[in-house]
């Protein structure tokens, strides 16, 4: 099957790769997505085939979203799901980047879990 252009192809490359070694873990998957607008964030038990806790940008009220770029929103989504999986005592996770670089939103979004108290 010919790729039509480099940038679609390194994307499926690396969501395969990181989808080996995450998928499938004992530890619920951190799984990350992110729209021009919008950075999204589940935590996922493989095991059950469940989708245990979601949060997304679009859940942050205006007054928190005020004068803030898309990386400090997505640092916010990180600490708030983060908060929700202590309810849930979960504490440890595999975070799942789902092919995207490890930089801007998805960087922050990791940060703002790990200072809300996930352990990756």
């Amino acid at each position: 099957m010919a790729i039509k252009n480099k940038k679609s192809a390194g994307w499926r490359k690396r969501k395969r790769k990181v989808g080996a070694k995450v998928v499938g873990t004992e530890r619920p998957r951190l799984c990350v997505f992110r729209s021009n607008k919008e950075t999204y964030a589940q935590i996922i038990d493989d095991a059950k085939q469940k989708t245990t806790i979601s949060f997304s940008s679009r859940k942050l009220t205006d007054k928190e979203k005020e004068k803030k770029g898309k990386e400090d929103i997505a640092f916010l989504v990180g600490e708030k799901i983060a908060i929700l999986a202590k309810k849930k005592k979960i504490k440890k996770v595999v975070f799942d980047r789902s092919g995207y670089k490890y930089h801007g939103r998805i960087k922050m979004l990791a940060e703002g879990a790990r200072k809300g108290g996930l352990e990756f």
